[in-house]
């Protein structure tokens, strides 16, 4: 990895001010729109930028303290060279790197060691005090982890092709991928590659989902003719693995707040030659209300803080704190009160989050099932970074009266 051309050292400055100054702005999207906006340069140019981008986001504590000064709009340049530096990048003296005293990080990166368990694993001192006091000594492994580059899971559509099928086609189009144990509808990229401008993407034949993710549809334990509700779909990766799972027989009904959300699932349910799904938007308590006892499956896939995915979301640990997950913590207890209406006597639910926080996960649900006598678990499962995908968590609730 070497940084020598002053095109891209401009590229990934504007983007990290962007993502860091600018309200609203996230990670992948800005990222997304800089290669989108630079069409010029090749899969070299845009691996390396797109590496120190994440790499600086993911570090920027450590890399702060290496810089021996916070980062303000003005000295993201500094940012960058201390990132170089530290990871040893070969890289060109540009014009933008001028005046800026190297002498004072490379004294500090000599010294080999660090002040806090927070500046090492670079998060906030907030969360590196919540983590201790959640996942006791485990903290600094699953940190450690989430550290990481995440790799790039497929999941296999079902109704289109099998898995043996996908890795094959994806290798005619020299995108080289296998299959993962225990995860029968995954597959793993060798190395990270634009699978959206393949013929297997435009036809419909997977979709982008993490293995820990692919879990929750099983966990879910969906039957062909079932009424399933997602009532929190979102763009719908989940949904789609349901609509899979079910052979497209039965009804599925996607709910979000979001109208843009499910506009895109639709657009992605076409693709995927899903035809059991229904899109009905939460304007009201009133959507919600018509639904009362009336699924066979429900998942709730509640908002969280999204600690389990920091591999692939390096950003967002800067953009929450304790209030958020606080507040957080309060909406989930309050979607599991008014959603588990919606299931039959004898139906089954699914919570599930993207965070490793007992807090968000198990504590939930015990709280649920201790104001809820008319429901029981029948078993849960968490799903650490440290086993090589994103953290999960997962419990199947049924309704028995």
């Amino acid at each position: 990895m070497e940084l020598i051309h002053r095109n891209l050292a401009i590229g990934i400055h504007d983007a990290l001010q962007e993502t860091f100054f600018e309200k609203n702005k996230y990670a992948d999207k800005v990222i997304e729109r800089l290669l989108k906006a630079n069409k010029k340069w090749g899969s070299q140019d845009r691996a390396v930028v797109s590496e120190i981008f994440y790499n600086i986001i993911r570090w920027k504590k450590r890399l702060e303290y290496y810089m021996g000064e916070g980062v303000k709009p003005n000295n993201i340049y500094k940012l960058i060279i201390a990132y170089l530096l530290w990871s040893k990048t070969n890289y060109k003296k540009f014009e933008e790197f001028d005046g800026i005293k190297i002498a004072d990080i490379l004294t500090k990166l000599k010294k080999n060691t660090v002040p806090t368990k927070a500046i090492e694993h670079s998060i906030p001192d907030w969360l590196a005090e919540t983590l201790e006091k959640e996942l006791g000594a485990n903290w600094e492994r699953e940190m450690i982890a989430l550290n990481e580059q995440a790799p790039t899971v497929l999941r296999t559509n079902s109704l289109k092709t099998t898995t043996k099928e996908l890795i094959s086609d994806l290798s005619d189009e020299g995108v080289v991928s296998f299959s993962i144990k225990n995860y029968p509808d995954a597959i793993q990229l060798e190395e990270k590659k634009n699978v959206f401008l393949t013929t297997a993407f435009k036809e419909g034949l997977f979709e982008v989902q993490d293995a820990s993710s692919q879990k929750i549809g099983y966990f879910l334990d969906v039957k062909e003719g079932q009424r399933v509700v997602d009532a929190c779909a979102g763009a719908g990766g989940k949904t789609l693995h349901l609509a899979a799972l079910m052979g497209n027989k039965g009804q599925i009904i996607a709910l979000d707040i979001f109208e843009w959300k499910l506009t895109e699932l639709k657009r992605r349910a076409k693709r995927a030659g899903a035809h059991n799904i229904e899109t009905r938007m939460i304007s009201d308590n009133k959507v919600i209300k018509r639904l009362h006892d009336k699924a066979d499956r429900l998942l709730i896939d509640a908002p969280c803080s999204g600690l389990g995915v920091l591999k692939r979301n390096p950003d967002s640990k800067w953009k929450i704190d304790q209030d958020f997950i606080d507040r957080i913590k309060k909406e989930q207890q309050q979607i599991l009160q008014d959603y588990s209406k919606i299931l039959k006597k004898g139906g089954k639910m699914v919570y599930a989050t993207c965070s490793i926080l007992p807090s968000e996960n198990n504590l939930q649900v015990k709280e649920f099932l201790q104001n809820n006598p008319g429901f029981k678990m029948i078993k849960d499962e968490k799903v650490m970074p440290s086993e090589g995908y994103d953290g999960f968590y997962m419990a199947l609730i049924e309704r028995v009266s």
